[in-house]
């Protein structure tokens, strides 16, 4: 079956408020217990005033992708996309967080929401063999997949080659780089993080065609951090470094 476009499926507070606000939301069911809740009201306030259809049930967890849909989902037009050209455009240094083939859809929200407070300019994904930007990463994007640029590729692998057409080095976060991630000074010139799945990291692929594959230091006892723990490590690190030379 086909993915629903991109945004198009919306659930939790912050994630339907968030689309409300940038005008995409059509419909929002909510469950008549919530409806007068202050965290609610003030979304149906909002939806109302952009003339969004507003139906009431008892219980929305049947239409709901995740388990805690906050007693609100939405449908929405879906957000735009960018190529890789556009993004890599829109700031000049481009910082681009690219996420290889990560599974569960929470992780590519957190990350995304991490990626924005540290001003990245866009997040690149893959449409395949990867959760979708769904309903979950929405949720856990808390607003941040409406500002911050996503584009979708067919292979990350062909998306780092490209990069670096664009003038644009790639760093690949894993556990056995040579480089340590903190004080890599690359991150200052035109980059592109690549942070891998949540139990095997990069695929070999992707990792031969990174300019730098650095780790995150860690305590010698320690396992290996969650995908969007180590995105959010890296999206800051990237901000360090910049504001270290300004």
């Amino acid at each position: 079956m086909d993915r629903p476009g991109i945004g198009a499926e919306l659930e939790g507070i912050h994630a339907v408020a968030a689309a409300v606000d940038a005008g995409r939301v059509t419909r929002i069911t909510v469950e008549r217990s919530r409806a007068n809740r202050p965290e609610i009201a003030s979304i149906l306030e909002a939806a109302a005033a952009h003339g969004v259809r507003v139906d009431t049930v008892d219980d929305v967890r049947d239409l709901a992708r995740t388990h805690a849909p906050q007693g609100i989902v939405a449908t929405a037009r879906t957000v735009e996309t960018f190529s890789l050209k556009d993004a890599v455009a829109r700031s000049a240094p481009a910082a681009l967080l690219v996420v290889d083939h990560i599974q569960d859809g929470r992780n590519i929200g957190a990350a995304a929401r991490s990626a924005l407070a540290a001003g990245m300019t866009g997040i690149v994904v893959s449409t395949r063999r990867s959760a979708p930007i769904g309903a979950a990463a929405f949720k856990a994007a808390a607003g941040a997949l409406e500002h911050l640029p996503i584009v979708e590729v067919s292979s990350i692998a062909e998306a780092v080659r490209a990069l670096g057409k664009l003038g644009v080095w790639t760093v690949g976060l894993d556990a056995h780089g040579g480089s340590s991630l903190f004080g890599l000074e690359i991150l200052q010139q035109p980059v592109a993080v690549v942070v891998g799945t949540e139990g095997d990291g990069l695929s070999r692929l992707v990792a031969e065609r990174c300019d730098v594959v650095a780790h995150i230091p860690m305590a010698p006892e320690s396992e290996s951090l969650n995908a969007s723990v180590a995105a959010a490590l890296a999206c800051f690190e990237v901000a360090r470094m910049r504001a270290s030379v300004t």
